[in-house]
């Protein structure tokens, strides 16, 4: 029986982990990328977004604290919804959710490609989340 061992270089690293390295580096050199870093450092900036998304995350817990105590209603639900909506609608969170949602569709087309080298998931599996 034998042992496969990687071929390390003098700091360690295997060829692996180098190529890892690079190809975390091209995903943020991608406008794709880039357009979803200027626009959370936007949203992070914007003092209204930040006082709109701590009011969400505040009602969040409290209806998630609700639900879990069966006290969840509907009211509460709408007053989530309706804190959801007034975030989104700021300019620069929705530019924000719209360069999210775009990267996040190429990281899975970029998944795809590495998965297809592979016999699992690599991104469901790099992810380290266990699934059902």
């Amino acid at each position: 029986m034998s042992v496969e061992t990687e071929t390390r270089d003098d700091t360690g690293a295997s060829r692996a982990d180098q190529l890892a390295t690079e190809f975390g580096e091209a995903i943020t050199e991608m406008p794709i990328y880039e357009r979803f870093a200027e626009a959370k450092r936007a949203v992070e900036n914007d003092e209204e977004a930040q006082e709109r998304i701590q009011k969400f995350e505040a009602i969040r817990e409290d209806f998630m604290l609700a639900r879990q105590t069966g006290q969840a209603d509907e009211e509460g639900l709408r007053e989530l919804q309706a804190a959801q909506e007034e975030l989104h609608d700021l300019d620069v969170m929705s530019e924000y959710l719209a360069a999210q949602s775009e990267l996040e569709l190429r990281l899975q087309e970029l998944n795809e490609v590495v998965s297809d080298e592979l016999v699992v998931d690599f991104g469901e599996k790099a992810g380290g989340c266990c699934e059902d």
